[in-house]
C-alpha cells in the first residue's frame, strides 16, 4: 500500500477525451489554479484509486501533440511532464491516446516513454473504435509497447477500476523493475527486427542511465530525441499494424457527415442555419424560466416592504440590491442556453468544423488559423477567450487576436439584448415563423465578427505586420455530446456568472443606489423620484456626459447606465433599472424596466426611447471594449498597459462612431 498520496497527470493530444476521461475519474471534486509563476490555469481534482489509498492528486494538462512544444500551453505541459520548475514531477502520466486515431496519438507517448516516466495509457474513444469495426489486440498492444494499456470509455465509466488499478500498480514500482520504454525498443527494430519478435524486459542500471542521460540531453527550447520522426511514426505504424485490425472499409460516418458539413458552399449554409437556431432557441425557450425568476424577485421586493420599516435600509434593498441583483439574474436561463449550446458544439465535434470552414476568411485577413478557438471561447466570456490565445505561437498574431476578442458577443451582452428586443421588437415574425428578436441578435453577432476582420486585417497590416503560419488542426470524429462534459460545463461558467452577480453586480448595485439616493431632496418621496434621480450623483454625472452622447440618441439617464457598463456590461440592466425607480412599490420586476422604457419622456414631451434609440445602444454595446476584467486580463497577458489602454480607446472610438451612423442614418432614412 502506498504511503503518500499520488501526483498523477493526465497528458494527451486535443480532442482525445481527455477532459472527459478527467471529469469521470474526479467527479465534481475540481478545482482551478494557476500553475507557480505563471498565468496559465491549471485543473486538478482528486480521484479516489481504491478504498486503502488515500485519494490522488489528479492534473489535467493543455494538449499537447508532441514534447516539442512551441506554444505556451504546450510548454507548460512539457515542464509539469518532466519536472522541469513549475511543479514536482508527477507519480504517474495518464496517456489518453484515442483509440480511432492511434498512430498520431501514440507519438507523444513514445516520446514519454523516452523520459523514463512510470505511465499508463487510457485507450479512450474504444467504443467508437468498436462500432467502426476497428479491433485492437489491447495485450498485444501493451505488449508491444512496454506499458498497460488500458481501454476506457469515460460516458459508461467502463475501464475506470481497471484503469486505477494500472495506475496503483505502475506507481509502486520501482525503476529497475519498470518495463523496457520505446527507447530501447527503437533501437532494436531501427536494426532491422520486427517489433512483434522482441521481449519486454526489465530496465538494468546501464540502460537507466542511458533514459535519464538522453533525458538530460534536451532543453526546454530546442529538445533533441534519440529517434527521428520518420522512424519513430516508423516504428508505431508497424506495431498498430501488428495489434489492430481494421474492418471498417465502407464510408464512415464521419466522413458521410463532413461531405456536407466542410463543404465549400454547404458548409458555410449550415453553419448559419446552426447559429440562427442556436439563437431562436435561447430567444424562446427561455422565456417562461425568466418570468419565473422574475415573479421571485417581485414577490421578494414586495415581502421586504411589508415587513421592514421605511428607511434608507429598506429603500437600499427594495430600489437597490433586488432590482440590481434580480435585473442581472433574471437572464441566467439564457446564458445557460447559450452555454449549453455552446457545449454540445464543442463535445460533439462541430466546432472543429467551424473552425475549418473560418480557416480560409482567417487567413485572409492575416489571422493565424488557431485565432478562431479563442474567439470563439469569447462568445462566451473574452477572458477565457484571450487567455486561450497562449496556443498561438506567433507573438503578433497572439496579440492582434486578443485586440479583437472583445468584438465576439459575449453572454454579458446578452441581457441588454434581449431588453431592447423585449421592448422595441417582441412578438414580431420573418416569413411566419422565425422571431425578428432571434434575426437581430444574430446580426449583433454578425456585427462583431465584421467589425473583428476588418481591424484584425488593418493591424496585421500595419501594427501587426507579419505572415500567417500554416494552419493545421484536428478534425475529431462526431460523437454524441457527454452528459457529463455538459454538466461540468454549465456548472462552471454559471458559477462564474453568479459570482459575479453576487460580487461586482452587487458592489455596482450598492454604489449605483447611494449615487442616486444622494443627496437627498426635502420634498416628499412619493411624488419626488424623477427629481431625487435628476439632482443625484449619478444624475449630475449622467448631464455631464450627456452633451457628448446625445448624437447617438442617448439622454442622460442611458448615460449612467454607460458609465456604469465600463465596470461590467450587464450592469447596465442594474442601473436602468435603479435609475428608472424600477422596484418602487407598484411598479416592481423586469416587466416594469420595459414599460418604464417605454413611458419615459424628455421634457418636450417626446418618447427617450425609440426603436432606433435602442438599435443605436446595442450597436454601441456590440463595438465598446466595456469590461475591467477583459482589460486585467490583456494587461496580465501582455505584461504592459499598452495593449489594454489601446483596446479600450479603438473600440470606444468605433462604438461611436458606428453608433452615431446607426442613429442619424436612421434619422435620416426617416425612422423615428
Amino acid at each position: 500500500m502506498l504511503d503518500k498520496q499520488l501526483t498523477i497527470a493526465v497528458a494527451g493530444n486535443p480532442n482525445a477525451g481527455k477532459t472527459s476521461l478527467f471529469n469521470a475519474l474526479t467527479g465534481l471534486r475540481q478545482k482551478v489554479a494557476n500553475y507557480p509563476g505563471v498565468t496559465v490555469e491549471r485543473k486538478e481534482g482528486l480521484w479516489s484509486l481504491s478504498p486503502d489509498t488515500s485519494p490522488a492528486r489528479i492534473i489535467d494538462l493543455p494538449g499537447l501533440y508532441s514534447l516539442e512544444a512551441t506554444s505556451l500551453d504546450e510548454q507548460i505541459a512539457r515542464d509539469v511532464l518532466l519536472g522541469q520548475g513549475l511543479m514536482e514531477k508527477p507519480d504517474v502520466v495518464v496517456v489518453v491516446v484515442d483509440a480511432t486515431s492511434l498512430v498520431r496519438n501514440l507519438y507523444l507517448a513514445t516520446q514519454l516513454m523516452e523520459t523514463g516516466c512510470r505511465m499508463v495509457i487510457a485507450l479512450t474513444m474504444f467504443d467508437l473504435a468498436e462500432r467502426n469495426l476497428t479491433k485492437i489486440d489491447v495485450e498485444k498492444l501493451s505488449a508491444a509497447l512496454g506499458v498497460p494499456v488500458v481501454p476506457v470509455v469515460a460516458r459508461q465509466e467502463r475501464g475506470i477500476k481497471r484503469l486505477a488499478a494500472a495506475v496503483l500498480q505502475v506507481a509502486s514500482r520501482t525503476p529497475e523493475s519498470r518495463p523496457a520504454s520505446a527507447a530501447l525498443l527503437l533501437r532494436p527494430w531501427q536494426s532491422g527486427f520486427e517489433p512483434g519478435h522482441f521481449k519486454v524486459v526489465p530496465i538494468t542500471n546501464k540502460r537507466e542511465e542511458k533514459l535519464h542521460s538522453a533525458a538530460e540531453s534536451r532543453n526546454s527550447s530546442s529538445p533533441t530525441w534519440q529517434a527521428p520522426l520518420i522512424e519513430r511514426y516508423g516504428w508505431i505504424e508497424k506495431i498498430v499494424a501488428e495489434a489492430v485490425v481494421d474492418a471498417g472499409n465502407k464510408l464512415r460516418a464521419t466522413e458521410r457527415i463532413d461531405a456536407l458539413a466542410t463543404h465549400k458552399v454547404l458548409g458555410p449554409l449550415i453553419l448559419f442555419l446552426v447559429m440562427l437556431f442556436v439563437f431562436q432557441t435561447i430567444f424562446s425557450w427561455a422565456n417562461l424560466p425568466m418570468n419565473l425568476i422574475d415573479s421571485v424577485f417581485n414577490a421578494f421586493a414586495d415581502f421586504v416592504r411589508a415587513h421592514l420599516p421605511a428607511g434608507l435600509l429598506t429603500d437600499l434593498i427594495v430600489n437597490g440590491i433586488i432590482p440590481g441583483v434580480g435585473g442581472v439574474l433574471i437572464f441566467v436561463p439564457q446564458i445557460m442556453l447559450l452555454f449549453f449550446f455552446i457545449t454540445i458544439l464543442e463535445d460533439s465535434g462541430y466546432m472543429a468544423r467551424a473552425a475549418f470552414l473560418m480557416d480560409r476568411l482567417m487567413r485572409s485577413v492575416g489571422l493565424h488559423g488557431k485565432a478562431f478557438v479563442p474567439l470563439l471561447s469569447s462568445f462566451a466570456c473574452a477572458v477565457p477567450g484571450i487567455m486561450a490565445t497562449r496556443t498561438i505561437e506567433n507573438p503578433k498574431d497572439r496579440i492582434a487576436t486578443m485586440m479583437i476578442a472583445p468584438f465576439m458577443s459575449c453572454s454579458a451582452r446578452l441581457p441588454v439584448y434581449t431588453l431592447m428586443i423585449a421592448a422595441f421588437f417582441s412578438g414580431q415574425n420573418v416569413f411566419g415563423f422565425i422571431s425578428l428578436g432571434a434575426l437581430i441578435i444574430l446580426g449583433m453577432y454578425l456585427l462583431g465578427i465584421m467589425v473583428a476582420v476588418i481591424v484584425s486585417w488593418l493591424l496585421k497590416h500595419t501594427l501587426l505586420k507579419a505572415p500567417s503560419p500554416p494552419f493545421v488542426m484536428e478534425l475529431p470524429p462526431y460523437r454524441l455530446p457527454n452528459p457529463s462534459n455538459v454538466g461540468h460545463a454549465l456548472l462552471s461558467r454559471i458559477g462564474v456568472f453568479l459570482k459575479r452577480a453576487g460580487t461586482v453586480i452587487l458592489a455596482i448595485s450598492i454604489l449605483l443606489w447611494a449615487l442616486v439616493a444622494f443627496p437627498r431632496t426635502t420634498l416628499p418621496s412619493v411624488s419626488n423620484s424623477a427629481a431625487q434621480v435628476e439632482n443625484s450623483y449619478a444624475g449630475q454625472a449622467g448631464r455631464i456626459i450627456e452633451p457628448l452622447i446625445r448624437p447617438l440618441g442617448f439622454d442622460w439617464k442611458i448615460g449612467i447606465g454607460l458609465i456604469s457598463s465600463f465596470a461590467a456590461r450587464e450592469t447596465v440592466i442594474s442601473t436602468l433599472s435603479i435609475v428608472y425607480n424600477v422596484g418602487e412599490e407598484g411598479r416592481p420586476g423586469s416587466n416594469s424596466l420595459v414599460a418604464a422604457i417605454h413611458n419615459a419622456k424628455r421634457q418636450d414631451g417626446s418618447p427617450v426611447w425609440t426603436p432606433l434609440v435602442a438599435l443605436s445602444l446595442m450597436v454601441f454595446f456590440v463595438l465598446a471594449c466595456q469590461c475591467m476584467s477583459t482589460l486585467a486580463v490583456v494587461r496580465r497577458e501582455t505584461n504592459s498597459w499598452r495593449w489594454p489602454l489601446f483596446m479600450v480607446s479603438y473600440m470606444l472610438v468605433l462604438a461611436y462612431v458606428a453608433s452615431l451612423i446607426t442613429f442619424q442614418g436612421g434619422r435620416l432614412l426617416g425612422f423615428s
